[in-house]
């Protein structure tokens, strides 16, 4: 039998399918009390559309997987950041052709990102064209090599 955490673990983020919302860092907890399921889950943005989704993809999931009573729990503290991103999940945005957020340093001087890799040919001759893309969790940007638009996962 699949563990709940592995179910719920394995629901894709709907506006960036090849994410799961583990690789995203957005599933937080999953508690098992017989065979009621609690799930929290923290979306990347307090407004995020997909969330009502997300909910119904982790109960379905869950459901599937034998779970009679699921219960899936919105927090929004501590609010999610880029660094919840496994790496595997970087790997899979870049693969898909969207710019992966960048490190975060926790201490320290802020860096600046002057430049977003092309995820198209590598290129770090790139502009922003909107601070907003396909969702309000990434930017458009247009690499001037190539001359590609595409999306980076924004850091927060």
């Amino acid at each position: 039998m699949v563990t709940a955490w592995e179910a719920a673990a394995a629901v894709c983020d709907p506006e960036v399918p090849v994410l799961t919302i583990e690789d995203l860092g957005v599933l937080r907890g999953v508690e098992v009390d017989g065979r009621h399921v609690t799930v929290t889950i923290t979306p990347t943005y307090s407004g995020c559309p997909a969330v009502s989704a997300i909910r119904d993809d982790v109960v379905l999931a869950l459901t599937r997987a034998g779970y009679a009573d699921v219960d899936v729990r919105l927090t929004l503290s501590p609010a999610w950041t880029t660094d919840w991103m496994s790496e595997d999940g970087k790997r899979k945005l870049l693969a898909y052709g969207i710019a992966p957020p960048t490190e975060r340093r926790a201490v320290g001087p802020i860096p600046v990102q002057l430049a977003v890799r092309c995820p198209q040919c590598g290129s770090l001759d790139t502009r922003e064209v909107s601070r907003f893309g396909s969702t309000s969790c990434k930017a458009l940007y247009a690499c001037r090599s190539c001359l590609e638009p595409f999306d980076h996962f924004k850091v927060h």
